[in-house]
């Protein structure tokens, strides 16, 4: 499980701010470019040894500088090199005109972009770099669409030209990289939205002795080296020390949902388990789980009773949203103890039938959810993915999850976690329900609401990549035992 990636990530400001404090502190802007194109080259030519030639589309920044700086180490290397250039070089300015010359002067063809420019060898994306706000717009947008098109291995320079380095959005046509080669700080956009099916192979170049500060981050990536850690156990220790979960859900015709929630709490350390569903879901519950105590509750006055011994609730996996369901979120959100919403829990809040818990907890909306929370639409949500994540935990005072391949989580103060494992196996029913219950889990044994949900997305994304590479058919129910198995090779029991 070893990732050699920094956990922090940046945006793009941060990233440039960082740029210009090495070059505040006497590393000249041109042999910082110059240490980019050299990592460039070398990862380039480590991945294609052969090749023998690259094009390089290069725009009118410090992306393309750096772009201009490959072509010349390739043709000193005896490769076959041309540039494109959307930008005109003699508007270049700074460094980047200074690269342009020592292209120039190493023998580097350098050609204005045509529409029907031959592409050959690999090519290297250097046109827009982490600048671009909005749509790529001509004649950058058909540069896009060809490079997409040439079927030729394609390395992109920090990052995919038409991705949002903040957001992983993309307004537009966007390069599709077998590899990216990033700098200086790793980019949040890269690893969220669009980006991560977009940027290929991914690799780290700091180009600086020192690492940079992680306080000054936007997010930290979460990896097997910074994730939250449960107390090991002691000999002695017993299940009351450990949570009991009480999860509530399972309307008629969706208690299964309720089923893998309590499976899940069950299978990653939650002490002792309790369910309050429909009456008609009991003989099902006992079938397929016997350590759970169910209950068949008719009103929420029975809900607050179970509630009663209660450390953590799970709330809304198979609700439904009728007035069954309504009253036993109602009576849910009057209770002090931490909670896990999710579901028709969330519909129903969104809807303005119910009021968020007053105490500690954490939400889970995929994006269809989190639209219907901020009333905007599915598209406003993944258009800026952090954004969302931020309101969501800001207007409704908890722990916000926001699901999606690279997962966000935001806490009300406004740290926040990504989680970049998953699978896309993973793209079926009941999933959050175990979610939802891995999280309760942790809440239970001692987790505060953000430390769980970022431990819980990690487990759930990781047992779901490893069970994916079995291929489609991944049914929610087989991720329990993993998740269980990855917890305890990351932080055993034992003490």
């Amino acid at each position: 499980m070893h990732d050699e990636l920094p956990f922090q990530l940046y945006s793009a400001q941060q990233v440039r701010d960082l740029d210009a404090q090495l070059i505040a502190g006497g590393l000249p802007g041109l042999e910082l470019m110059r240490r980019a194109a050299a990592a460039a080259w070398r990862s380039l030519r480590h991945g294609w040894p052969h090749a023998g030639a690259l094009c390089v589309l290069a725009g009118g920044g410090n992306n393309a500088g750096d772009g201009y700086l490959v072509a010349a180490l390739a043709r000193k290397a005896g490769w076959q090199a041309r540039v494109w250039h959307l930008a005109d070089p003699t508007g270049l300015q700074g460094d980047a005109a200074l690269a342009h010359a020592e292209a120039l002067a190493a023998g580097v063809d350098i050609q204005p972009w045509r529409a029907d420019a031959p592409l050959e060898g690999l090519v290297v994306d250097a046109l827009l770099g982490t600048g671009l706000k909005g749509a790529a717009r001509e004649p950058y947008a058909a540069a896009i669409e060809r490079i997409n098109a040439s079927e030729l291995p394609v390395v992109a320079i920090d990052l995919p030209s038409g991705l949002d380095a903040d957001t992983g959005a993309a307004a537009g046509p966007l390069v599709r990289a077998d590899l990216t080669i990033t700098f200086i700080g790793l980019k949040l956009g890269l690893f969220t939205g669009k980006g991560p099916d977009h940027v290929g192979s991914l690799v780290f170049e700091p180009l600086m002795e020192e690492p940079q500060n992680p306080a000054h981050a936007t997010a930290q990536r979460l990896a097997p080296g910074n994730l939250p850690r449960l107390a090991r156990r002691p000999l002695n220790a017993h299940k009351g020390q450990y949570g009991h979960l009480l999860v509530i859900g399972g309307d008629e015709g969706t208690g299964g949902a309720a089923i893998m929630t309590s499976e899940a709490a069950l299978r990653c350390g939650a002490g002792m388990l309790s369910l309050a569903t429909r009456p008609s879901n009991v003989t099902a519950v006992l079938a397929r789980r016997p350590e759970v105590m169910v209950a068949g509750v008719h009103s929420s006055f029975a809900v607050l009773e179970l509630a009663k011994k209660a450390d953590v609730l799970a709330v809304g996996p198979g609700l439904g949203q009728g007035a069954w369901g309504k009253a036993l979120a109602s009576a849910a959100a009057t209770l002090d103890a931490a909670q896990v919403w999710d579901a028709d829990a969330l519909n129903l809040l969104a809807a303005g039938v119910v009021q968020a818990p007053r105490g500690p907890w954490v939400m889970t909306p995929h994006p269809g959810e989190a639209a219907r929370l901020l009333e905007v639409s599915i598209k406003d949500i993944e258009a800026d993915r952090p954004g969302s994540a931020r309101e969501l935990a800001r207007r409704y005072g908890g722990v916000a999850l926001l699901k999606g391949f690279g997962t966000l989580i935001a806490h009300p103060d406004g740290r926040m976690a990504l989680c970049g494992e998953g699978h896309p196996a993973m793209a079926t029913g009941g999933l959050g329900d175990i979610l939802t219950g891995i999280i309760a889990a942790l809440l239970g044994q001692g987790l505060a609401p953000f430390e769980a949900a970022c431990l819980g997305a990690w487990l759930h994304g990781r047992a779901g990549a490893e069970l994916g590479r079995q291929g489609r058919g991944l049914a929610a129910s087989d991720l329990p035992p993993v998740a269980r198995q990855l917890l305890e090779e990351l932080q055993p029991c034992l003490n």
